[in-house]
């Protein structure tokens, strides 16, 4: 479990540390009692985000290859070593969030290992946080959020879609979705036909399991019909769904992806979404349309359904957010900092 309290199993199958370690007085029990099988920790492993568990693999793997050259203890390491590794990643230039990662995988590797609260961290924090301030200090800045997609961004993306052809026609489905859904990526490529279908409202959508969902209880979201012909969800979901018609794809994956002779393929990759959405930003020249990635289009919906009075509840629940979540609320400062600010209308 990280330091957000998500289980994460082992990331390498060479290293497989016991995801409930062995007490050392089992009384009555025997080894049995303790040993899980392979199909067991399979399913484990399988309630945790494939992403969550490639970034903790890759972080765990680097710590303890840096350990291996440095003569030091990977398992269990102490907090000297925690806070060097920390250093050096510093030095390195890497992003604060990045290294935050990194502590937190170090720690639940120990953690699945039976080493509960080791390495101590304190040292290695204070190495971070002195290693923030001498980037702001220098001119960095923080995390760096994609940049929300406004309503005539959106348009002009769709605009930039040949709809003429398959992938015009897929795009823009893709883009009302990701914006009226709130959606992540990893929903909006797992979205099957059977999970969206049209109502008198506009389209119901079934999100079956996301990263706020852990038991996979699932949701249906409710996308009204749009007022303009190029982001009408109700429309993009009709050319698009008559574009697999055709190919004879009567059920699967929704969005799929589409050779350059509009050949109609397997399931779109998360990875591609990104690289679509850019590109039709830069094609589109929407502002910081380089610095635009899906995310924008989950983050220009909570914007601009702030923008337009919806309560901070209602977008969380509609977008599939903690209740209390500090995402939506830094979406709502973006909003309130031009709409309720200090200096307006006073004369400047």
């Amino acid at each position: 479990m990280n330091e957000d309290g998500r289980a994460l199993p082992e990331p390498t199958a060479g290293e497989r540390p016991p995801i409930y370690p062995l007490p050392e007085n089992t009384g009555a029990h025997t080894a049995a009692d303790y040993t899980l099988s392979e199909q067991t920790r399979s399913r484990i492993a399988d309630g945790v985000p494939a992403n969550t568990r490639r970034a903790y693999a890759r972080q765990w793997a680097a710590f303890t290859a840096w350990c291996a050259g440095h003569g030091r203890v990977a398992l269990p390491a102490t907090g000297h070593t925690l806070a060097e590794y920390t250093s050096q990643l510093c030095e390195a230039g890497q992003a604060p969030a990045s290294i935050e990662q990194a502590i937190a995988a170090v720690r639940t590797m120990h953690r699945l290992s039976g080493h509960t609260g080791q390495p101590a961290t304190e040292a290695a924090r204070l190495a971070l946080r002195a290693y923030k301030r001498r980037r702001a200090e220098d001119g960095g800045r923080g995390q760096r959020e994609a940049p929300p997609i406004t309503i005539d961004a959106l348009r002009a993306m769709v605009a930039a879609c040949d709809l003429t052809t398959p992938i015009g026609r897929r795009d823009r489905l893709l883009l009302v979705l990701g914006l009226a859904l709130m959606g992540r990526r990893s929903e909006l490529v797992a979205l099957t036909r059977d999970d969206v279908r049209e109502v008198a409202d506009g389209l119901e959508v079934t999100i079956r399991t996301s990263k706020t969902d852990k038991d996979s209880i699932g949701e249906t979201i409710a996308i009204p019909r749009g007022s303009h012909p190029l982001t009408d969800p109700v429309a993009a979901w009709r050319d698009w769904l008559h574009v697999l018609d055709q190919a004879g794809h009567l059920t699967g994956r929704l969005l799929r992806r589409v050779n350059r002779h509009g050949g109609i393929g397997p399931s779109l990759g998360a990875d591609a979404v990104n690289v679509i959405v850019r590109d039709l930003a830069v094609r589109a020249n929407v502002p910081y349309a380089h610095a635009v990635t899906a995310h924008s289009l989950r983050a220009g919906g909570a914007t601009v359904a702030y923008a337009a009075g919806v309560p901070v509840a209602v977008i969380a629940k509609h977008g599939r957010w903690a209740p209390a979540s500090p995402v939506v609320l830094r979406y709502i400062r973006a909003v309130d900092r031009w709409r309720d600010n200090a200096m307006r209308n006073v004369g400047l």
